[in-house]
C-alpha cells in the first residue's frame, strides 16, 4: 500500500500564502489534494496525473498550484491569496488510475494537516 503524510498548514491571514507538502512511500497515477470543513463534505481541489493533466476546483483556480517531484516522491499545493473559506483541513490522496476530484476514485488517504484563513 501507499503511505501519504501531509505537512504545511498553519494559520496565515487572509491574503497570505502557504505551501503544503505530500510524502510518498511509493508513486502513483494520479494524486490529490482534497479538503473539509466541519460540516461540510469532502472537497476535491486539485489532481494532478503522470500525464501531467491538471484538475482544479473552481473556488482555487488562479490561486492554487499543484505539482510534484517525482523523484522525491512529493506531491505539493501552493496556496496563494488565501482566504477564510479556505480554512479546512487538507488531506492529500493518491489514485492508482485516472482520477480527477472525485474522492471515491482515491485509493490512498493521508490524515491531513490543518489550514487556518482568519481575516
Amino acid at each position: 500500500q501507499v503511505q501519504l503524510v501531509e505537512s504545511g498548514g498553519g494559520s496565515v491571514q487572509s491574503g497570505g500564502s502557504l505551501r503544503l507538502s505530500c510524502a510518498a512511500s511509493a508513486n502513483t497515477f494520479t494524486m490529490g489534494w482534497f479538503r473539509q470543513a466541519p460540516g461540510k463534505e469532502r472537497e476535491g481541489v486539485a489532481s494532478l496525473d503522470n500525464f501531467s493533466r491538471t484538475t482544479y476546483a473552481d473556488s482555487v483556480k488562479g490561486r492554487f498550484t499543484i505539482s510534484r517531484d517525482n523523484a522525491k516522491k512529493t506531491l505539493y499545493l501552493q496556496m496563494n491569496s488565501l482566504k477564510p473559506e479556505d480554512t479546512a483541513m487538507y488531506y492529500c490522496a493518491a489514485s492508482r488510475v485516472m482520477a480527477t476530484l472525485a474522492p471515491q476514485m482515491y485509493h490512498y488517504w493521508g490524515q491531513g494537516t490543518q489550514v487556518t484563513v482568519s481575516s
